[in-house]
Parts: C-alpha cells; sequence; structure tokens
C-alpha cells in the first residue's frame, strides 16, 4: 500500500511538473504572437509623431511649391556716340556747300539792295566773318565796286581801294563776293545796276561789311 501511495505520488508530481511546463509554454508562445502587433503599434505611432514634427517645421503661410521672388535687373545703358564724317577719298574734289539763300522783299533802291547783299556775303562766309563791332585798329580796309548783271550775277568787280598793309585782304573780299553771288534781281533798280561795300577786316582777317554797321 506505502508503494502503491508512493508511486502514485509521483506519478502525480511528474503529472503536475508537466502541466505547470506546458502551461509555460502556452502562455509564452501567447507573448510570442502578441510580440509583433507591440512593435507593429510602436512603430506606428512613431512614424505619426514623426511626420507631425516635419509638418510643423514647414510655414503654412508660404506654399510647398512655391518659387522665389526674382528682381528684374536693370537694363544696362549704352551710349552712342554721334557718327564722326567720312573724311573724302583721296584725289576726289569736294563741292563746297552752297551758300544759305536770305529770303527778303525786292529792294526798293540801292540802298535796300546793299544791305541785302552784305547779308548774303556774311551768310555765305560765316567762317571769315564776324557781327560785333570793329576792333581799334582795323588790320585792312580794302573797297569793292561791284557790277551785276539783271539777274544780280556778278558781272566785273573792281578794287576802289587797296590798304596800306595786309594786302590780301583784297582777294579775300573779291572771293567772299563771288561766293556769295548772285545777289537778286536789280532790273527793277535803276542804272547803272552796280553797288559799293567797304570790307573791315580785324587781325585775324575776318571782316564785316560796313552796310550792316549801324
Amino acid at each position: 500500500m506505502l508503494y502503491i501511495d508512493g508511486h502514485v505520488k509521483r506519478w502525480w508530481m511528474g503529472m503536475t511538473t508537466q502541466t505547470a511546463q506546458m502551461a509555460q509554454i502556452a502562455q509564452m508562445a501567447q507573448m510570442a504572437q502578441m510580440a509583433p502587433q507591440r512593435w507593429l503599434a510602436i512603430a506606428g505611432l512613431g512614424t505619426v509623431l514623426l511626420l507631425s514634427a516635419c509638418e510643423s517645421r514647414v510655414p503654412l503661410s508660404t506654399p510647398a511649391n512655391s518659387a522665389p521672388a526674382v528682381t528684374a535687373l536693370p537694363s544696362p545703358t549704352v551710349a552712342i556716340a554721334p557718327a564722326s564724317p567720312v573724311p573724302p577719298a583721296p584725289g576726289v574734289n569736294v563741292r563746297p556747300a552752297p551758300p544759305a539763300k536770305v529770303a527778303v522783299a525786292p529792294a526798293r533802291n540801292w540802298d535796300e539792295y546793299r544791305v541785302t547783299a552784305a547779308k548774303r556775303i556774311v551768310a555765305a562766309n560765316q567762317q571769315s566773318t564776324y557781327m560785333g563791332d570793329p576792333p581799334e585798329p582795323l588790320l585792312a580796309i580794302p573797297v569793292l565796286e561791284i557790277e551785276l548783271h539783271a539777274d544780280g550775277s556778278v558781272q566785273q568787280i573792281k578794287v576802289l581801294r587797296v590798304p596800306s598793309q595786309a594786302t590780301d585782304t583784297v582777294q579775300l573780299a573779291i572771293a567772299a563776293v563771288r561766293r556769295a553771288a548772285p545777289f537778286g534781281d536789280v532790273s527793277r533798280l535803276p542804272k547803272p545796276w552796280k553797288f559799293s561795300e567797304v570790307f573791315l577786316f580785324d587781325d585775324d582777317r575776318r571782316f564785316k561789311p560796313r552796310s550792316l554797321e549801324p
């Protein structure tokens, strides 16, 4: 009887131990099944927190795809120099420009005609004339008599006075008269069709017609 009870006791204790081991194994298996779900939950929570942190760093007032403002640069200013005149080719004769025409009413007498002719002489010789007061003393005072055709063109020029110095001013005066001709129709004026002019030369050999003096 004691032998049977001891055997039964040992059997019972073995069964109890085996049952406890099986229960422990079942608990461990249950924990192993729940572990992936916990890790997925933790990973999902971490992802949500990371996205929330990134969104908080982007200002709401600025669109994500907006391009930066571009400031237009001012266009450079280029200075264009005026074209310089092209010199004539060697051996080519360049004719001087015709004298500027002075628009005046037909002269009623020789005094008016002389003033009109003096203005035309100055207009045709702007580089060699002056319009201010004559200097004192003058360099030279040649006097010419200009005889005309009916249309005002020059028929001949007589020298009425040769200066005592700077006699080359006589030819300068003659050239100036021919450069300004013709002087306008004289057919309605009394004959002879001619007038005289006094040339007041300064030290630079520029002249002023005496008819233009007040």
